[in-house]
């Protein structure tokens, strides 16, 4: 089965572009018809790439390929970073996936889009309690945070600190609030009180990278017997248990909405770009 569908490029000049394209549904593969797709600051990386852009999408199964067994036409559904994984090896099965990634693969597949052909494996289920303009952040931004929270051994009211209320930082805030942390925000002007977390054996989490040196002394780091762990793209259990736990405790991004068409991506990237996005951009299918 042929699927054509409109999708929105980068380009070498750094402007969006509008174009079509037509996939083959092949095993196991579903079609999406994309309703409402987050804005990410990667999104920014590939601007002068041609590919298409975008990795937090939401909306309906419209098609299904052969082999499909996890999702059906009409299924609720995101998707995410990762495009498409063998689901075989210990990796795909327990942790970091064996991937085809944004960025790296698949480059006319993406949610910034009115629709995407995506592995059935790498396809999540959007609770009802959940719409999709608040779901879509869910897929990375917030999955990115959720395994930091959840995966090493945090427990109720330890401390938290969580460095900047953007994009990542204020859905971290509200997680790790509702898990029962004790949390700390950090901005980048305050790096002197990360020293208040050294006052005991503990553990540092970036909940995510930038280009600059650690400002961190590490011989503190090295007396006090504190390890970075890092973490970036989601495991797909960790997806399903932060959709889970956001429906259930009602937890939802705050979001800032454009239109899902070249001039409203140009806008809300230049609202990111400047810092002024407060808190997540989503673009919007009017249609």
């Amino acid at each position: 089965m042929s699927i054509t569908f409109d999708v929105f490029r980068g380009s070498p000049e750094g402007r969006v572009v509008a174009d079509t394209v037509t996939k083959t549904l092949e095993h196991n593969e579903v079609f999406i018809e994309t309703v409402a797709s987050g804005l990410c600051g990667t999104d920014e990386h590939f601007l002068k790439s041609n590919q298409v852009l975008g990795h937090e999408g939401v909306d309906f199964v419209r098609a299904v390929g052969p082999g499909v067994t996890s999702v059906k036409i009409g299924d609720r559904v995101g998707f995410g970073f990762t495009h498409s994984i063998c689901s075989t090896c210990d990796n795909c099965v327990a942790v970091l996936p064996n991937v085809r990634q944004y960025g790296m693969n698949d480059f006319d597949n993406g949610s910034f889009s009115y629709g995407a052909v995506w592995d059935a494996n790498c396809v999540f289920r959007i609770p009802d309690g959940l719409d999709f303009v608040h779901a879509a952040p869910l897929m990375c931004a917030a999955a990115t945070v959720w395994t930091t929270l959840t995966r090493y051994g945090m427990r109720p009211a330890d401390r938290v600190g969580i460095m900047g209320v953007g994009g990542l930082g204020h859905v971290a805030i509200k997680l790790a609030a509702a898990l029962g942390y004790c949390v700390i925000v950090l901005s980048t002007s305050e790096m002197k009180s990360l020293l208040t977390l050294m006052d005991t054996p503990s553990n540092i989490y970036p909940l995510t990278a930038t280009f600059e040196l650690s400002k961190i002394p590490t011989l503190e780091l090295r007396f006090k017997g504190i390890r970075i762990q890092g973490s970036l793209v989601a495991s797909r259990n960790s997806i399903r248990t932060l959709l889970d736990f956001a429906t259930k405790k009602n937890i939802a991004p705050t979001v800032r909405t454009f239109p899902l068409t070249v001039a409203g991506i140009e806008e809300a990237m230049k609202i990111l770009r400047e810092g002024k996005m407060r808190y997540r951009g989503v673009l919007v299918r009017n249609e």
